[in-house]
């Protein structure tokens, strides 16, 4: 009996878990954990191009690409990229770390979206310089959601 009555109490606490809405990121928590990225330096646009599909029928798995504007030299080369949205569990979807010798400032993956959103590459160059690009993104069938 001790058994069947702590299985009834992890059940109903499992599926009082699945009931609470999922944590979702907002304009304002990317706008923080840009903030907390870039350590509050000025970014501007260009350099930085963001390869994504604007209209996106699956939000399990979309590509993306991003590729910075450099000859990534050891005077003038992309130290980190990053990857934002604006609307999944967690505002930074991905950090790359690069330098010199990677030859090209080019990543690539695959993403989850939530649903339709704003999706961020940020580009950090030796100079201490910081370029972005950004596109909107319309998922028809959205990602990340429970239940």
């Amino acid at each position: 009996m001790n058994t069947r009555r702590r299985l009834l109490q992890a059940s109903a606490g499992l599926v009082s878990w699945q009931l609470l809405p999922a944590a979702q990121a907002t304009p304002e928590t990317m706008r923080a954990a840009i903030q907390a990225f870039t350590a509050g330096a000025a970014v501007r646009s260009g350099r930085v191009k963001l390869d994504i599909a604007t209209l996106v029928d699956n939000g399990n798995t979309v590509p993306v690409t991003v590729e910075v504007t450099s000859p990534m030299s050891p005077a003038d080369h992309v130290q980190r990229i990053g990857l934002f949205n604006e609307a999944n569990p967690q505002p930074e979807v991905a950090v790359f770390h690069l330098g010199p010798h990677n030859g090209v400032a080019r990543v690539a993956t695959r993403m989850r979206l939530a649903t339709s959103q704003r999706v961020l590459a940020l580009a950090q160059m030796n100079d201490g310089s910081w370029w972005q690009a950004q596109a909107d993104v319309i998922v028809t069938l959205a990602a990340c959601i429970e239940g």
